[in-house]
């Protein structure tokens, strides 16, 4: 008898989020809009890249592989609803990655906290997952909250059982995975537009809690966003201001080379490897590198442009709420973190369904359009630089709240001057400890194994024997994260109403998804440091490394081990 062969749920796990973007595009036409406009900003970045590193160049399938990658968002109104979430990642190789306690974020604050679930190594997708914590609210309003929430079943009995048989035995046929994949277009993430409790809906949102209102009313989940991946932020904004009618063509031509502009100062060899991750590395490092000719960054925006009116009368038929009047993270030269923009949610008609059966019609608005570039991971020293350069962006902007909108260029001036302490090249970032990295032995640097009398990094880079690359950034930023959502609900964050308020915890988050929560500072600096061990030992080089820093590269491993391999092997036994 053959053996049941069981799907890769890195396969799986792409499967589900292609059928998630098919889905979105038919539920939101503007999601399907907003992709043609960057994949054509993608490709005119590509263009240019070409004339930046003669010999690069890409097809349109490898822009589009480059760029499917997607980050999502779910919110979850129960606990065992947030468990049964976990365990169907889990199904697709995707663990809980940080804690996010949006309840105490100053200003910005919201009533969840939350995880994301990715996989470790190298991710491509992932789905910030946040779970309403109804004792953010007095008690008559936390029971209202909880007695609505009990009456809906979002995970369909076969959904669990799927789940339950991809536990026991391990995995899933493909029949199964299908079948999997299918529950959750079908009910977990499907948007329903049907909801209950109206009078509760609108007290709510009367209220500053938009946010629960949209978890706590609705008889399903729904995924609020969908993130393609760009390759420039800030030319792609451009391109949707303009087909949104935000912009006029003149605008959106200084925009665009400007954006182009700042591309071709900070763009290098780390940079392409960053963003081009299903490309050889050898291939990029291996290209000559030269600065855009002016005349033909005007030519490319200029063709651009073209291409830009042609979608502009596609958007002419949808209704939308605008655009973000900035871009949340930091300037577009500071290459650490990710940025992320979007257009606004859209106001869409949901069926509230009154316990007498009348049906009432009310305008909602919850999902939007976002879009994100990602760069280095920070170590704990740059992110510590990251919070102080964005604390004078916020005291300034505290002081002007309309700069943004009033006068764009002008607080663009203002955000890159703040972050100005940050180093312009990855060189540099890495040199002063800023960001995480992972290296290797060169050819050069095997030959000479077992005669290279330093043990220096930076040495070993300088002559060939060792070649870095930079560890990208791949979870999220609460504040970031408030200021999409604030923007969106048109509400810039709440306080609580509880009599005492509670202070959440990782550990109260992992209870309730019955298993660890993998801390990514761990994940990117036990990753260098395994890599860094790796080298040395290739080279010869481990008994040069002086006993207290050996030591401390170890305990990096190990506690990167130990956390990743207990996420692995902790599940939930029984269903909910």
């Amino acid at each position: 008898m053959n053996a049941v062969r069981f799907v890769d749920p890195r396969s799986m796990q792409h499967e589900l989020f292609r059928e998630l973007s098919d889905m979105f595009g038919r539920e939101v036409p503007m999601y399907d809009r907003a992709l043609a406009v960057n994949a054509s900003c993608n490709r005119a970045v590509c263009d240019v890249l070409g004339a930046i590193f003669p010999g690069f160049s890409i097809s349109d399938d490898l822009i589009e592989q480059t760029s499917r990658e997607r980050h999502g968002a779910i919110r979850i109104g129960r606990p065992d609803e947030y468990r049964w979430i976990c365990r169907f990642f889990a199904c697709f190789a995707m663990r809980p990655h940080n804690f996010y306690d949006m309840t105490s974020i100053g200003a910005k604050s919201q009533p969840i906290t939350a995880t994301a679930f990715r996989s470790t190594i190298q991710p491509e997708h992932r789905v910030f997952t946040s779970l309403l914590q109804t004792s953010y609210f007095d008690d008559d309003m936390q029971n209202r909250l909880e007695a609505l929430l009990q009456r809906r079943e979002v995970f369909t009995p076969l959904a669990k059982a799927l789940v339950e048989k991809c536990e026991q035995q391990g995995g899933l046929a493909q029949a199964d995975a299908d079948a999997l994949i299918r529950e959750g277009t079908e009910h977990i993430f499907k948007w329903k537009g049907q909801a209950r409790d109206p009078d509760l809906y609108h007290e709510l949102c009367a209220n500053g809690f938009k946010i629960a209102a949209d978890i706590a009313c609705f008889t399903t989940h729904h995924l609020n966003h969908l993130t393609p991946n760009t390759l420039c932020i800030d030319l792609y904004t451009a391109a949707m201001r303009l087909c949104m009618d935000e912009i006029e063509d003149e605008r959106f031509i200084h925009l665009a080379e400007h954006a182009i502009e700042s591309m071709n100062r900070w763009m290098d060899h780390h940079g392409m490897v960053l963003h081009f991750k299903h490309l050889n590395a050898d291939d990029i490092r291996a290209l000559p590198r030269v600065s855009a000719d002016q005349a033909m960054v005007a030519r490319r925006v200029s063709d651009l442009l073209g291409v830009l009116k042609d979608h502009k009368a596609d958007f002419s038929t949808l209704r939308h709420n605008g655009f973000k009047d900035y871009t949340e993270g930091p300037d577009a030269e500071t290459l650490v973190l990710l940025r992320q923009d979007a257009y606004k949610a859209l106001s869409e008609p949901v069926e509230f369904i009154r316990d007498d059966g009348t049906v009432t019609t009310i305008e909602h608005t919850s999902r939007f359009g976002e879009i994100e570039q990602r760069y280095f991971a920070p170590t704990p020293n740059g992110r510590a630089l990251y919070d102080q350069c964005l604390d004078t962006v916020n005291a300034l902007l505290a002081q002007q709240p309309d700069l943004p909108k009033r006068d764009q260029d002008a607080f663009e001036r203002l955000r890159t001057d703040a972050f100005s302490a940050f180093p312009d090249t990855f060189e540099q970032l890495l040199g002063q400890e800023l960001v995480h990295a992972i290296y290797e032995p060169t050819e050069r640097g095997l030959a000479h194994a077992g005669s290279i009398d330093t043990a220096d990094l930076g040495t070993l880079l300088k002559h060939g024997f060792v070649r870095v690359e930079g560890l990208r950034h791949e979870d999220f930023l609460p504040v970031s994260a408030a200021g999409i959502f604030a923007s969106n609900l048109n509400q810039y964050g709440t306080q609580s109403t509880a009599t005492n308020k509670t202070d959440y915890t990782r550990a109260m988050l992992e209870s309730v998804l019955d298993r660890p929560i993998i801390d990514t500072i761990d994940v990117y600096a036990g990753m260098e440091a395994e890599s860094i061990l790796e080298t040395y030992g290739a080279l010869g080089l481990l008994s040069k490394l002086p006993d207290s820093q050996r030591a401390d590269l170890e305990r990096r491993v190990a506690v990167y081990t130990a956390a990743t391999t207990d996420a692995l092997a902790t599940g939930s036994a029984g269903s909910d």
